[in-house]
């Protein structure tokens, strides 16, 4: 009985689909625990100090709230548009960084995020991101337009 044991166990594991899936799922859930442990503390806080953060950020508690529920991976697209339109996000950041954080908020908050996710995956955001980004002015002010 041992030697089928050691048949079994002969060849080297190999990773599968399932395991990746697993593993995603996972890490998903995961994602999920951290932003509700997040949100409980930003509950415990009081008024004071959250008006302070906001204010520290140039938004009010109202858009900070906002942003705080869309979780922490809400403006991904973000720097992914800027690559794509050939903007510098460090430089970006240094030169105009309220501009950015005005960028990452309107990000979070938009309702397109699966029109805009297909675009960046497609590689055809810079043909089309102005037709439904919330932040194509923003973008427009820049001057870097394609």
């Amino acid at each position: 009985m041992l030697g089928q044991f050691q048949q079994l166990g002969s060849a080297p594991w190999q990773p599968t689909k399932t395991h990746a899936i697993v593993e995603s799922a996972i890490n998903l859930f995961s994602d999920w625990l951290k932003h509700r442990r997040e949100m409980r503390e930003l509950r415990d806080m009081n008024s004071g100090d959250f008006a302070r953060i906001a204010r520290d950020l140039s938004v009010t508690p109202a858009e900070l709230d906002a942003v705080v529920r869309q979780g922490p991976h809400a403006s991904d697209e973000l720097p992914r548009l800027l690559k794509s339109l050939g903007i510098d996000e460090t430089t970006l950041s240094r030169t105009q960084p309220f501009l950015q954080r005005d960028m990452i908020r309107v990000c979070a908050s938009c309702q397109q995020k699966t029109l805009c996710k297909h675009d960046l995956d497609a590689g055809t955001s810079a043909q089309h991101y102005d037709e439904y980004c919330p932040n194509a002015s923003a973008i427009d002010e820049l001057g870097q337009r394609p």
